[in-house]
């Protein structure tokens, strides 16, 4: 239960006292007991504020205004020492003139915030003070006729004739009627003044006195006869209630959770620094030591068990391992739940110009830390359960990706859905769905085409690239200055982002699904040197297809070197999506909370050491048109529009028998005629279906590729080497 406080200024938060250990040998130095640090101004609401009690008990908090008391839960182990009489700068660091501007906006928004709150209730206070002014002028009234008629009176008469004390009856009869005479005349002088010198006083006096006057007088008796617990004007910001951490409410819950045992000295849990706040005051943190034999997995499948232990939410517990120690982790507990709070709309909203090559903010996580994310060299896999967000942040991170003109941009919907065609603005290619629809003819035969594209492309760029000088090129591959430079105009960034990316693998067509695989392998395996991202999400993440392709999309799906999983059915969908490491180390998407608030909150793997539980900026349907119009105005300006966006029609060739035999050699660095022949007809019936080994090297030696014994399996026969046709592809593109 919490009850509201008055409205005065708020005491500092107290993260309470010392509680040392009952077998400690040594105290902590107590000299650093009650230290006040400064607050901002965001921390010390000092006006029209209702404030809600802790949800522990009260200790001695220090008066001053706009500090916080250090805590002085010190580890037994590792004390921390804090320096004795630290100074506190001259000038708070809310009114430094760097920033100063920030605290006069702060002030003047809450001012016109609480000023347009209580004008709007304003017309209801008046009624409300009428109502009250009437109450404690008629309790006046009832007072003092409870004063003339002296309470209690009828009880001592009473008494004494019950008592048969006739004498006793008539004193205190007689003593009643005086002290009513009295009391009369007291009265009556009283109203007879009022009535004399009312009239007179409002006739001399000046009016402002009068209204003056009026007003206190209404005021007063409104006051008088509030009713209990309510006031006239109501309170335009409310502060939440939060949970001050100490040792006890931590080992409480830690041993509550089976995570070790207090009355044996081995199986303690102790802490490896103070108990403190977090560096944006929005909660409380420690580093915590397991005992011996305990480590992250145990801690991490206990975090409901700690959060009830600690009487919060488990939505407001985060737990983070610590490098030094697997029994060592963070334990941070939030004032309020983190993850219901929203981030808002992207920055992306500026329309300026950006680049694939740096990272981006994409939202925020639960310390409401900045969360940065790199699509360079990377490729992402996002999964999640229908309206969850999925789309929208696969979206975020494409919008980001137009906004940068030297992209070219390939957009992939499987679902066909209205979500991705404002990108027919900028994308350099762009797919809808499965079967012929409005807004693409034949959307297999043009996504075979596009990933056609994308091995030529691949091909191109590292044929250009070993011919580059060192200097252009250090590393061999694609660099930042190669991207942007108008001399290399096939030297770009590739962005691939394919929405339900899945139901490609699983077509009518046997033969199509293996061949859409098996490019999708070999653009994954091979296309991040050459600047070739992957995008890809879906909220069926496993049992897809079979055979030869049920092994060809798990490999497409467990190589994703970034992963960003919303809420998820179950344990098992979360683990397909960021991997069976993932939930080993405690994070399953399957146990993020559920609700309206919580659409877009999921946890990034991979990206970091870290896995933040992160809540993404949004991006609307009118913001990604927004920002699409303006990336669409700067490709034009540049002359960088591409594809599709620049009204060219796509057609798929007969066969280009080169990046066709690349392509089914897969990871093979070499292969027999027979075999290359058999894999083209079986993956590409199409344009292959009856082909012979013969045929085939006819063609390839056609085309300068040597035709070499290859020694596979155990036999040697005729076949091509992966790098003869790579060089055959150069010198043709020459």
């Amino acid at each position: 239960m919490t009850e509201p406080l008055n409205d005065a200024v708020p005491e500092p938060i107290d993260l309470d006292a010392h509680r040392a250990r009952r077998d400690d040998t040594t105290q902590p130095d107590s000299d650093s007991a009650g230290m006040a640090v400064p607050l901002s101004a965001g921390e010390v609401e000092r006006m029209d504020t209702a404030y809600e009690v802790a949800l522990d008990d009260e200790t001695d908090t220090d008066p001053g205004a706009g500090k916080v008391l250090i805590p002085v839960d010190t580890p037994r182990a590792a004390p921390v020492a804090v320096a004795v009489g630290e100074r506190l700068p001259i000038i708070p660091v809310h009114l430094r003139p760097e920033n100063l501007r920030a605290t006069v906006h702060r002030a003047l928004m809450r001012s016109g915030h609480v000023a347009a709150f209580h004008a709007v209730r304003s017309p209801w206070y008046g009624c409300k003070l009428g109502w009250f002014a009437g109450r404690g002028f008629a309790r006046v009234l009832r007072n003092q006729l409870r004063w003339w008629w002296v309470p209690n009176s009828f009880a001592l008469e009473q008494k004494a004739a019950d008592g048969n004390e006739l004498k006793e009856w008539e004193k205190i009869h007689r003593e009643l009627k005086r002290t009513r005479l009295w009391r009369g005349f007291v009265l009556a002088a009283q109203n007879l003044g009022l009535a004399i010198s009312a009239p007179i006083a409002l006739n001399a006096a000046p009016t402002a006195a009068v209204a003056a006057a009026g007003a206190g007088l209404v005021a007063a008796a409104a006051h008088y006869g509030r009713p209990a617990g309510q006031t006239l004007v109501g309170t335009a910001v409310v502060a939440p209630r939060f949970r001050k951490l100490n040792s006890d409410i931590v080992l409480r819950a830690y041993y509550a959770a089976g995570l070790g045992k207090p009355d044996k000295a081995d199986q303690e849990v102790r802490f490896g620094s103070q108990m403190s706040r977090d560096a944006r005051n929005t909660g409380s943190q420690v580093l915590v030591d397991l005992p011996y034999g305990k480590g992250w997995t145990d801690v991490a499948n206990c975090r409901e068990k700690i959060a009830s232990g600690l009487d919060v939410h488990v939505n407001q517990v985060f737990l983070t391992p610590d490098k030094t120690s697997s029994r060592r982790h963070t334990l941070f507990v939030a004032d309020r739940d983190p993850l219901a709070v929203p981030v808002g709309r992207t920055s992306l909203l500026d329309c300026k110009r950006r680049s694939i090559w740096k990272a981006f903010v994409i939202g925020r996580d639960e310390r409401d830390s900045p969360v940065k994310l790199s699509l360079m060299w990377n490729s992402l896999l996002v999964g999640a359960q229908p309206r969850k967000g999925k789309t929208y942040f696969a979206r975020l991170l494409a919008l980001y990706a137009a906004l940068d003109p030297n992209v070219r941009l390939i957009v992939v919907d499987g679902k066909n859905s209205p979500d991705w065609l404002a990108f027919k603005k900028v994308a350099h290619r762009i797919v809808f769905g499965t079967h012929p629809n409005p807004n693409t003819d034949d959307p297999i035969e043009t996504f075979r085409a596009i990933l056609d594209e994308i091995l030529a492309h691949i091909d191109r760029v590292n044929s250009i690239l070993t011919t580059l000088p060192v200097e252009l090129c250090p590393e061999g591959k694609l660099t930042e200055e190669l991207h942007n430079d108008p001399r290399y105009p096939d030297l770009h960034v590739l962005v691939l982002v394919m929405e339900e990316f899945q139901v490609y693998f699983e077509t009518e067509d046997q033969n199509v699904n293996k061949e859409i695989a098996a490019k999708l392998s070999r653009i994954q395996a091979v296309g991040p040197s050459a600047g070739v991202i992957i995008e890809s999400s879906s909220q069926k993440p496993s049992g897809v297809g079979a055979g030869d392709v049920a092994r060809l999309f798990n490999r497409y799906r467990d190589n994703h070197t970034l992963r960003f999983a919303l809420k998820c059915g179950n344990r098992v969908v979360s683990e397909a999506i960021l991997g069976g490491d993932a939930y080993q180390e405690g994070f399953d998407a399957a146990t993020l909370p559920v609700g309206d608030e919580y659409r877009g909150v999921g946890y990034l793997y991979g990206a970091s050491d870290a896995t933040p539980t992160v809540r993404t900026e949004l991006a609307d349907a009118t913001d990604a048109d927004k920002i699409l119009t303006a990336a669409r105005v700067l490709r034009e300006r540049l002359g960088l529009l591409s594809g599709m966006a620049a009204g060219e029609e796509m057609q798929r060739g007969s066969r280009d028998v080169l990046a066709d035999i690349l392509t089914v050699m897969g990871a093979d660095t070499a292969a027999h005629w027979d075999t290359i022949a058999g894999r083209l007809a079986d993956q590409m019936p199409e344009q292959y279906d009856g082909t012979t080994p013969d045929a085939i090297s006819a063609q390839a030696r056609g085309l300068n590729v040597s035709s070499v014994n290859v020694k596979r399996d155990g036999a040697t026969r005729k076949g091509a080497k992966a790098d003869d046709i790579r060089a055959a592809i150069a010198r043709r593109n020459t």
